[in-house]
């Protein structure tokens, strides 16, 4: 989830040392708050996957609008909207695509396999970027993105073999390029702001949803997972890095929302018993320390003074 949100980070403006601290507090949250959401989802015993989405989605677009509402009013809110353009619906869409299938996946796959592969979408981005518009990448991010394709690679060979599901491992793919997507797409129209196009993408989401579900009745124990999942997990994670990420440079962002990948797993392995396999955690170690490395490329290049006139836009996230 943060790799969309990030980008607010780009254009943050000059902020106080108090301020920073508070940004540099919300974002961890936010990385908390969205670790925790393959526990929840593993406490939810509806069969159906799109009575799932839909519900979360619910939750999560309810606590959305009463977040910009009760930050921006309604004309901020509705001007927030109406300022996103076709780039706002383009990232919408990738979120509601992204968000969808990380729950369907789910039913196939581990928690640790989903995320692991997320964990690649700042180097694939930097990839579709460099296709798509000739973006520069340096030499490192291009080996860095080549222990990518080998990490993800280890893991989805388990599918090869039965171990585990390849429609799972291909839809944590498939949320791995919408995010890279939208990454993309966010950072050439930075002023694009990244609340309503999320709250926009869990409403295309529930809609979808709506169309695939058999059923939207469920226990009353489920409904208090489905709000957790939704509303807490989804959208009070996307407010806090929302309020936070602007306060704190992008490579710090960056950072903080390792703790996601780092964490989920741990979670769903503490509460559920769910073990990663040998070559999801192998595959993932790849992925991960590839992560790092460009992270720490960016912060190189970020604590670099700038020249003047310069406008420190980041580099491919």
């Amino acid at each position: 989830m943060n790799d969309i949100a990030s980008q607010h980070a780009a254009l943050a403006p000059q902020v106080s040392r108090r301020e920073e601290n508070i940004g540099l507090l919300l974002v961890f949250l936010s990385a908390l708050f969205w670790s925790f959401g393959g526990a929840i989802a593993r406490f939810i015993e509806t069969g159906d996957s799109w009575t799932v989405v839909f519900w979360r989605s619910f939750w999560a677009a309810a606590f959305l609008f009463g977040f910009m509402l009760w930050r921006d009013g309604w004309r901020g809110m509705l001007k927030m909207f109406g300022d996103m353009g076709l780039p706002g619906f383009a990232v919408a869409l990738c979120f509601a695509t992204a968000s969808t299938s990380f729950v369907v996946a789910l039913a196939y796959t581990t928690v640790a396999n989903i995320l692991l592969m997320q964990a690649g979408v700042p180097l694939i981005a930097a990839l579709i970027a460099w296709v798509l518009f000739r973006e520069r990448v340096a030499g490192a991010t291009w080996a860095a993105i080549a222990a990518v394709i080998c990490g993800v690679a280890i893991m989805v060979s388990e599918s090869f073999n039965g171990q585990v599901s390849p429609i799972g491992d291909g839809l944590a793919l498939l949320i791995a390029f919408a995010f890279s997507i939208a990454t993309v797409i966010t950072r050439r129209f930075a002023h694009v702001r990244m609340t309503p196009a999320t709250c926009l993408g869990t409403i295309f989401a529930a809609l979808f949803a709506f169309t695939q579900t058999e059923y939207l009745a469920v226990a009353p124990r489920d409904m208090g997972f489905l709000f957790a999942f939704g509303a807490l997990n989804l959208g009070l994670g996307l407010a806090f890095f929302a309020t936070g990420a602007r306060l704190i440079p992008a490579a710090f962002a960056a950072l903080l929302g390792t703790f996601e990948t780092i964490l989920g797993p741990v979670w769903v392995w503490l509460i559920h018993a769910e073990v990663p396999s040998a070559r999801t955690v192998l595959g993932g170690s790849v992925v991960f320390l590839a992560l790092l490395v460009h992270i720490g490329l960016e912060f190189k290049r970020q604590m670099r003074p700038q020249k003047p006139g310069t406008t420190g836009m980041p580099s491919p996230h």
